[in-house]
Protein backbone atom coordinates (compact mmCIF):
# COMPACT_ATOMS: atom_id res chain seq x y z
CA UNK A 1 0.00 0.00 0.00
CA UNK A 2 2.86 2.61 0.46
CA UNK A 3 4.20 1.76 -2.58
CA UNK A 4 1.68 2.39 -4.31
CA UNK A 5 -0.08 5.23 -2.37
CA UNK A 6 3.67 6.77 -3.06
CA UNK A 7 3.86 6.05 -6.55
CA UNK A 8 -0.13 7.82 -6.59
CA UNK A 9 1.51 11.04 -5.50
CA UNK A 10 3.20 11.45 -9.11
CA UNK A 11 1.06 9.48 -11.38
CA UNK A 12 -2.86 9.05 -12.17
CA UNK A 13 -4.62 6.95 -10.37
CA UNK A 14 -5.58 4.74 -13.41
CA UNK A 15 -1.82 4.44 -14.21
CA UNK A 16 -1.30 3.49 -10.25
CA UNK A 17 -4.05 0.59 -10.97
CA UNK A 18 -3.01 -0.84 -14.04
CA UNK A 19 0.76 -0.88 -12.92
CA UNK A 20 0.09 -2.92 -10.04
CA UNK A 21 -2.56 -4.88 -12.18
CA UNK A 22 -0.01 -5.48 -14.72
CA UNK A 23 2.37 -6.34 -13.03
CA UNK A 24 0.70 -8.84 -10.57
CA UNK A 25 -1.36 -10.70 -13.52
CA UNK A 26 2.16 -10.95 -15.39
CA UNK A 27 3.89 -12.36 -12.24
CA UNK A 28 1.00 -14.67 -11.98
CA UNK A 29 1.22 -15.93 -15.43
CA UNK A 30 4.93 -16.68 -15.64
CA UNK A 31 5.33 -18.06 -12.06
CA UNK A 32 2.20 -20.22 -13.49
CA UNK A 33 4.39 -21.79 -16.26
CA UNK A 34 7.09 -22.03 -14.32
CA UNK A 35 5.70 -24.38 -11.49
CA UNK A 36 3.96 -26.24 -13.98
CA UNK A 37 7.09 -26.37 -16.61
CA UNK A 38 9.71 -25.50 -14.46
CA UNK A 39 11.18 -22.64 -17.01
CA UNK A 40 12.53 -20.25 -16.92
CA UNK A 41 13.75 -20.73 -13.05
CA UNK A 42 14.39 -24.46 -12.87
CA UNK A 43 12.27 -27.32 -11.54
CA UNK A 44 10.01 -26.01 -8.54
CA UNK A 45 7.33 -27.02 -6.08
CA UNK A 46 5.44 -24.69 -4.04
CA UNK A 47 5.00 -25.30 -0.03
CA UNK A 48 1.99 -24.69 2.01
CA UNK A 49 4.40 -22.12 4.09
CA UNK A 50 3.23 -19.06 1.74
CA UNK A 51 -0.72 -20.07 2.29
CA UNK A 52 -3.06 -19.89 -0.37
CA UNK A 53 -2.62 -20.05 -4.26
CA UNK A 54 -4.05 -18.48 -6.67
CA UNK A 55 -5.56 -20.75 -9.69
CA UNK A 56 -4.44 -23.68 -7.06
CA UNK A 57 -0.34 -22.84 -8.33
CA UNK A 58 0.83 -19.69 -7.00
CA UNK A 59 0.91 -19.01 -3.57
CA UNK A 60 -1.15 -15.62 -3.47
CA UNK A 61 2.07 -13.37 -1.62
CA UNK A 62 4.26 -13.60 -4.59
CA UNK A 63 2.66 -11.24 -7.10
CA UNK A 64 2.44 -8.92 -4.99
CA UNK A 65 6.41 -9.04 -3.61
CA UNK A 66 6.70 -8.46 -7.35
CA UNK A 67 4.55 -5.77 -7.05
CA UNK A 68 6.88 -4.43 -4.68
CA UNK A 69 10.48 -5.22 -6.67
CA UNK A 70 9.48 -3.80 -9.85
CA UNK A 71 8.04 -0.24 -8.51
CA UNK A 72 10.43 -0.15 -5.89
CA UNK A 73 13.91 -1.18 -7.87
CA UNK A 74 12.52 1.13 -10.74
CA UNK A 75 12.16 4.05 -8.23
CA UNK A 76 15.78 3.15 -7.17
CA UNK A 77 16.95 2.70 -10.49
CA UNK A 78 16.28 6.06 -11.41
CA UNK A 79 17.78 7.79 -8.52
CA UNK A 80 20.67 6.57 -9.75
CA UNK A 81 20.14 7.57 -13.18
CA UNK A 82 19.48 11.05 -12.00
CA UNK A 83 22.77 12.48 -13.26
CA UNK A 84 21.86 10.91 -16.42
CA UNK A 85 18.48 11.92 -17.04
CA UNK A 86 18.61 13.88 -20.11
CA UNK A 87 20.53 11.45 -21.89
CA UNK A 88 19.26 9.26 -25.02
CA UNK A 89 19.73 5.54 -23.33
CA UNK A 90 18.54 6.84 -20.09
CA UNK A 91 15.47 4.63 -20.03
CA UNK A 92 17.50 1.25 -20.67
CA UNK A 93 19.65 1.77 -18.06
CA UNK A 94 17.11 2.31 -15.66
CA UNK A 95 14.86 -1.43 -16.74
CA UNK A 96 19.04 -2.47 -16.86
CA UNK A 97 19.60 -1.43 -13.25
CA UNK A 98 16.17 -2.34 -12.03
CA UNK A 99 16.04 -5.85 -13.10
CA UNK A 100 20.25 -6.09 -11.64
CA UNK A 101 18.65 -4.89 -8.26
CA UNK A 102 16.06 -7.68 -8.37
CA UNK A 103 18.63 -10.36 -9.23
CA UNK A 104 20.91 -9.11 -6.37
CA UNK A 105 17.22 -9.41 -3.94
CA UNK A 106 16.73 -12.90 -5.35
CA UNK A 107 21.03 -13.61 -4.10
CA UNK A 108 19.42 -13.03 -0.69
CA UNK A 109 16.26 -14.61 -0.81
CA UNK A 110 16.49 -17.77 -2.45
CA UNK A 111 18.62 -19.08 0.71
CA UNK A 112 15.88 -17.93 3.20
CA UNK A 113 13.03 -18.84 1.25
CA UNK A 114 14.49 -22.18 0.70
CA UNK A 115 16.70 -23.09 3.25
CA UNK A 116 15.26 -20.83 6.53
CA UNK A 117 11.47 -21.03 5.60
CA UNK A 118 11.39 -23.98 3.13
CA UNK A 119 8.95 -21.47 0.99
CA UNK A 120 9.59 -23.64 -1.51
CA UNK A 121 11.77 -26.73 -2.47
CA UNK A 122 14.24 -27.13 -6.17
CA UNK A 123 13.94 -30.55 -7.48
CA UNK A 124 16.93 -29.81 -9.93
CA UNK A 125 19.39 -32.87 -10.87
CA UNK A 126 21.16 -34.08 -8.67
CA UNK A 127 25.02 -32.58 -9.44
CA UNK A 128 23.63 -29.32 -11.14
CA UNK A 129 25.27 -26.09 -9.89
CA UNK A 130 23.58 -23.97 -7.37
CA UNK A 131 23.43 -21.32 -4.48
CA UNK A 132 22.28 -22.78 -1.80
CA UNK A 133 20.34 -25.50 -3.14
CA UNK A 134 19.01 -22.84 -6.01
CA UNK A 135 20.44 -23.86 -9.45
CA UNK A 136 22.11 -20.69 -10.83
CA UNK A 137 20.09 -20.73 -13.81
CA UNK A 138 16.80 -19.83 -11.52
CA UNK A 139 18.82 -16.43 -10.94
CA UNK A 140 18.86 -15.93 -14.77
CA UNK A 141 15.08 -16.43 -14.63
CA UNK A 142 14.28 -14.19 -12.08
CA UNK A 143 16.36 -11.32 -14.35
CA UNK A 144 14.47 -12.39 -17.18
CA UNK A 145 11.02 -12.01 -15.36
CA UNK A 146 12.24 -9.02 -14.12
CA UNK A 147 12.72 -7.94 -17.35
CA UNK A 148 9.61 -8.54 -19.09
CA UNK A 149 7.48 -7.21 -16.25
CA UNK A 150 8.83 -4.02 -16.36
CA UNK A 151 9.16 -3.54 -19.98
CA UNK A 152 5.24 -4.83 -20.47
CA UNK A 153 4.51 -2.40 -17.50
CA UNK A 154 6.59 0.29 -18.02
CA UNK A 155 3.84 2.33 -20.32
CA UNK A 156 1.44 2.57 -17.26
CA UNK A 157 4.60 4.07 -14.96
CA UNK A 158 5.36 6.82 -17.26
CA UNK A 159 4.35 10.19 -16.73
CA UNK A 160 2.48 11.34 -19.59
CA UNK A 161 2.42 15.14 -18.02
CA UNK A 162 5.36 14.94 -15.94
CA UNK A 163 5.34 18.31 -13.73
CA UNK A 164 8.25 19.39 -10.73
CA UNK A 165 8.17 17.51 -7.83
CA UNK A 166 10.62 17.26 -4.90
CA UNK A 167 12.50 14.44 -4.76
CA UNK A 168 11.63 11.24 -3.88
CA UNK A 169 13.13 8.42 -1.68
CA UNK A 170 10.09 6.19 -0.36
CA UNK A 171 11.59 3.76 -2.95
CA UNK A 172 14.79 3.63 -1.62
CA UNK A 173 13.61 3.43 1.76
CA UNK A 174 11.51 0.50 1.21
CA UNK A 175 14.13 -1.26 -1.25
CA UNK A 176 16.51 -1.06 1.88
CA UNK A 177 13.68 -2.77 4.19
CA UNK A 178 12.54 -5.33 1.48
CA UNK A 179 16.22 -6.26 1.45
CA UNK A 180 16.90 -6.10 5.53
CA UNK A 181 14.06 -9.20 5.49
CA UNK A 182 15.97 -11.79 4.01
CA UNK A 183 19.46 -10.27 4.66
CA UNK A 184 18.40 -10.39 8.32
CA UNK A 185 16.77 -14.02 8.34
CA UNK A 186 19.69 -15.52 6.55
CA UNK A 187 22.59 -14.00 8.86
CA UNK A 188 19.74 -15.81 12.03
CA UNK A 189 20.15 -18.94 10.66
CA UNK A 190 24.39 -18.75 9.88
CA UNK A 191 23.89 -17.88 6.20
CA UNK A 192 26.50 -15.38 5.98
CA UNK A 193 27.25 -15.77 1.90
CA UNK A 194 24.07 -14.71 1.03
CA UNK A 195 23.86 -11.53 3.93
CA UNK A 196 27.54 -10.98 2.82
CA UNK A 197 26.21 -10.79 -0.75
CA UNK A 198 23.47 -8.55 -0.21
CA UNK A 199 25.03 -6.30 2.33
CA UNK A 200 27.35 -5.60 0.10
CA UNK A 201 25.75 -4.83 -2.95
CA UNK A 202 23.20 -2.53 -1.25
CA UNK A 203 25.55 -0.46 0.01
CA UNK A 204 27.02 0.02 -3.33
CA UNK A 205 23.05 0.69 -5.08
CA UNK A 206 22.11 3.15 -2.07
CA UNK A 207 25.22 4.83 -2.21
CA UNK A 208 24.55 5.50 -5.85
CA UNK A 209 21.14 6.26 -5.19
CA UNK A 210 21.90 9.01 -2.87
CA UNK A 211 24.95 10.56 -4.72
CA UNK A 212 22.23 10.43 -8.04
CA UNK A 213 19.61 11.97 -5.75
CA UNK A 214 21.83 14.71 -4.48
CA UNK A 215 22.95 16.07 -8.23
Amino acid sequence: MTTLLALALRLPLQNVLMAAISTASLAIGILSIAAVSGSPFGPIVYTDELGERVFNVVPWPLPMLWVVLIINSRGVARLVMRPWRKTNYYGFWVIGIACALITIFALGFEPFAVIAKSYWVWQAAAGTANWFRTPWVSFLGWFLTALAITALSIPWLINKHPVKQPMDYQPLIVWILMNLWPALGNAAHGLWAPFAVMLAANAIAVTAAIRGARW
